[in-house]
């Protein structure tokens, strides 16, 4: 049985341990600074000093799902010691500190993922599986939002460890805009307030264009909303999603909504709402199991669409776009 350390024992520190759990895997470890337990693992043993998770021969994978600032310690220790990592997004709150561990997991014997769950979202693998299956052709334009209640973590509001919206939330939709779109080449952000709405504009070297709201600032009780939507040469995607919260298996009252439309047809379907974290750690074991790096989301991405988010954090402050060339 593959055994488990979960670093970090808040909401993400659950969410993993969830989805450790649920494949049946051991979470022999929950380390936090404050020894706290995870209802999710009940049977993991709490301990304050990494030293103790990474002496243990008998775990295998770490999970980390600590502060941001953290990350870069963390995973270069685990990865040094030889553990499979999963990192939870973004990768760092500087490109410095994200090629430091780019660095660590390449020299490392242990397998390396920044934990980019969107991609495991049912209707982001559908566009994914339909752009590369060329049904709507050369994409040409993407839109994406994002929007979430207050967070109830006080270190959140601090921009200096969260990295603010754009950084821990608009990183999602960057990640798709690079996917879908290519190399990014400048940045426009604007907005009144720090928690949003923000509009962030990015142009592609293609001549491309990609855009992203991003709002923290719902009012308590409503529904997490996010959306995709993708123009191409053939037709275009439309996905919406709309639950209380992004965890949620059950929809219910919500939405999973799905479009692809084309000259010759276009069909909507209401989808499934799979666990996507439980989806991710599956998808991450079998790359450990099998040595296998983990492609579907490369490190590489993760550290491209730190740099757009960062940008985006930039043009934010100054009211200008950011160049990414001049930034390199």
């Amino acid at each position: 049985m593959t055994s488990i350390a979960i670093l970090g024992a808040g909401y993400m520190g659950r969410t993993h341990a969830a989805a450790w759990t649920e494949l049946g895997c051991d979470v022999r470890y929950v380390q936090s600074p404050s020894g706290a337990t995870l209802p999710e693992a009940p049977d993991a043993r709490s301990v304050t000093e990494l030293a103790t998770v990474l002496a243990d021969p008998a775990v295998d994978i770490v999970s980390i799902c600590t502060p941001t600032p953290t990350h870069r310690e963390l995973a270069v220790r685990a990865l040094g010691a030889g553990k499979h990592v999963l990192l939870e997004k973004p990768i760092a709150l500087s490109i410095a500190d994200a090629q430091a561990i780019s660095a660590a997991a390449q020299s490392s014997k242990g397998t390396f993922m920044v934990a980019h769950v969107v991609r495991f979202f049912e209707g982001y693998r559908r566009a994914r599986a339909d752009v590369e299956a060329g049904r709507i052709g050369t994409v040409l334009a993407a839109r994406a939002r994002r929007l979430i209640t207050k967070p109830d973590t006080p270190w959140w509001y601090d921009e200096s460890a969260s990295g603010g919206v754009v950084v821990d939330v608009g990183i999602h939709d960057f990640d798709q805009l690079n996917l879908f779109l290519g190399t990014p080449i400048a940045v426009t952000s604007r907005s009144n307030d720090p928690l949003g709405p923000i509009e962030t504009t990015v142009d592609y070297e293609s001549g491309a264009v990609g855009s992203v709201l991003t709002f923290a600032d719902l009012p308590a009780g409503a529904p997490f909303t996010t959306s995709l939507e993708l123009i191409g040469t053939d037709g275009l995607i439309d996905y919406d999603f709309s639950a209380a919260a992004p965890t949620a298996t059950d929809a219910g009252s919500g939405v999973n909504s799905y479009r692809l439309a084309t000259a010759s047809d276009a069909a909507t379907e209401t989808l499934s709402a799979l666990d996507s974290y439980t989806r991710q750690a599956e998808y991450f074991l079998e790359c450990v199991r099998d040595a296998s790096d983990p492609s579907y989301c490369p490190t590489a991405s993760a550290l491209l669409a730190l740099d757009v988010a960062l940008a985006a954090r930039q043009s934010l402050l100054s009211g200008e776009t950011v160049l990414l060339e001049e930034r390199a």
